[in-house]
């Protein structure tokens, strides 16, 4: 005996047996259990969902003998005579290779003439969309009034090239793409009644790349068959399609979050090693930071089309990037596919591209790096916020106690000095230009040097002095980088220290009044320089 495809073997019967169109079965059985029945259908859906088989179940249903229930029983006369081909009330056509108006006139002249053995004469166009203009203008006055013993049922993958006047003298039925999950569920059925064995990624795989057409995915079915036998598995499915390995898109992520740049190289080069195609991986890692954006708003897989072990990969990443982190990736990502199709370069390209991902910084909101200003805290790792100032600010001294010198805030080093001379007039000049060169390159920490009192030079050492110790924790995390401008502007050798003194700010802190106690307390930006800085810096406002 031949071998017969999947696709033929395993093609529905009945309406039962149709995988996801049930809003279009169930009303096709009732329209026929209650005798209202159409002079004219059109199917229109895409490729490989049922449009043909539907309507060949339809006209076998409406001329069986014996039908149950709306179904066709596939037993009597006039069934047996629709399998074997030798019907002449069922007439298909193929509206590709018979779109002239010539053909459509021959059709029209054997409306007229009555049913041989069944009900009705049903004319099945598919395709029909390829009909000419002139075509379809001499279908329109049979199609709208044809005898009572014809019946027309056309299908589509295009109902918009199919004119007005045609569809709006039909009952239209919009099939639609099968989901993943049922593709699935009738693949494993087939290979379960053929003795196949084959695991869910492949499963998961094939019905993927069908993208929704059943018909598709079984042809595909039985290339992985003939090349695996009797055994499917996955991975001997990825040396046959030279499928890319998703496990890729899993070291990229991780990639991001360790900040491991060498991954950019080391994993464009194992996609030009397998020749696996740029594009094609471009698509998959989209798609794979659009699961991970599903998993951290839903907090849980079902909307994702993988396999059951690749879904429980994805829940790892839940609580590891926020929507803002990966709405950013995406972003990234649809700009990298749009210049990756012109590129020249494609591996280099890519390159660049990973690296820039992994450069990727997790984002803040302006409210988080507010709160973080007012706790003393600042983001100092992707992964978690260090504290600063991790001692109680001094509590202020009661009415006739004397502090002693141990109560006052110390510097980094932990001792208290006495306030250095007043600085010459020159250091003053070489303080203004660096608080000038900072405010121009560093918004946010230029206001806080806005807030220094300047202390002479000491051992090759100038001494800053602030009120709070928010602003000393700014500065002890922006050592560093003012050791640099201090060394530019002011000499090599030339560092800084800096500590806390509140009395010499005391003279420029407003003094209490009483509408101050009606007020809400609480800090804003005319307040704070620092809180108008970032508000500035990241085009927020005030509320």
């Amino acid at each position: 005996m031949s071998f017969l495809v999947t696709a033929l073997k395993w093609r529905p019967k009945t309406y039962s047996e149709v995988v996801g169109q049930e809003h279009i079965t169930q009303t096709l059985r009732n329209a026929v259990q209650s005798g209202r029945i159409a002079h004219a259908y059109i199917f229109a859906g895409p490729r490989g969902v049922g449009k043909t088989t539907t309507a060949r179940i339809f006209t076998r249903s409406i001329n069986c003998l014996n039908p149950v229930d709306g179904e066709p029983c596939n037993e009597c006369d006039v069934c047996k005579s629709f399998f074997d081909g030798k019907s002449l009330d069922i007439i298909e056509i193929d509206g590709a290779s018979n779109r002239r108006i010539e053909e459509v006139r021959n059709l029209i002249e054997s409306v007229k003439y009555s049913p041989t053995h069944s009900k009705y004469k049903v004319y099945i166009i598919d395709e029909v969309h390829m009909l000419t203009t002139e075509a379809f203008n001499a279908l329109l006055k049979t199609l709208e009034e044809p005898p009572e013993h014809t019946k027309f049922i056309f299908a589509t993958t295009d109902i918009h090239k199919v004119p007005a006047t045609i569809t709006s003298r039909c009952q239209r039925f919009d099939f639609r793409r099968i989901e993943v999950n049922a593709i699935k569920g009738t693949l494993k059925k087939i290979a379960d009644e053929d003795d196949i064995k084959i695991d869910d990624s492949s499963l998961t795989f094939i019905a993927k790349k069908a993208d929704g057409a059943l018909r598709d995915a079984e042809s595909l079915f039985d290339q992985v068959v003939s090349f695996c036998g009797k055994n499917v598995e996955l991975e001997v499915l990825s040396k046959m399609l030279n499928l890319i390995d998703e496990e890729i898109y899993f070291e990229i992520t991780d990639a991001i979050l360790s900040k491991n740049f060498s991954a950019a190289f080391n994993i464009t080069q194992k996609i030009y090693d397998n020749g696996w195609n740029f594009i094609d991986f471009a698509n998959g890692l989209t798609e794979h930071f659009r699961n991970i954006l599903t998993v951290i708003i839903r907090k849980d897989g079902k909307l994702l089309e993988v396999s059951e072990n690749i879904a429980g990969k994805y829940l790892e990443y839940k609580d590891k990037f926020s929507e803002a982190d990966i709405i950013k990736l995406l972003a990234y990502m649809n700009a990298y596919q749009y210049e990756l199709k012109s590129s020249s370069n494609q591996k280099l390209k890519t390159e660049i591209s990973l690296a820039n991902i992994i450069a990727l910084e997790k984002s803040s909101t302006i409210e988080e790096l507010i709160e973080f200003v007012k706790k003393g805290e600042f983001p100092s790792a992707p992964a978690e916020k260090k504290k600063i100032i991790e001692s109680e600010p001094p509590k202020p001294a009661a009415a006739g106690e004397v502090k002693s010198p141990a109560s006052e805030p110390t510097s980094e080093k932990q001792t208290v000095t006495a306030p250095a001379a007043e600085p010459d007039k020159d250091i003053h000049e070489k303080w203004d230009e660096l608080v000038k060169t900072v405010n121009g390159k560093r918004t946010i920490f230029g206001p806080v040097l806005n807030e220094v009192k300047l202390g002479g030079i000491e051992n090759n050492v100038l001494k800053l002095y602030v009120a709070t110790e928010e602003h000393l924790a700014i500065l002890k995390d922006e050592k560093d980088y003012l050791h640099q401008r201090v060394a530019e502007i002011f000499g090599k050798g030339i560092t800084c220290e800096f500590e806390i003194k509140k009395e010499l700010f005391a003279d420029s802190t407003p003094a209490a009044s009483p509408q101050s106690d009606n007020r809400t307390q609480k800090t804003s930006a005319e307040e704070n320089p620092l809180i108008k800085a970032i508000i500035e810096e990241l085009g927020g406002k005030e509320i």
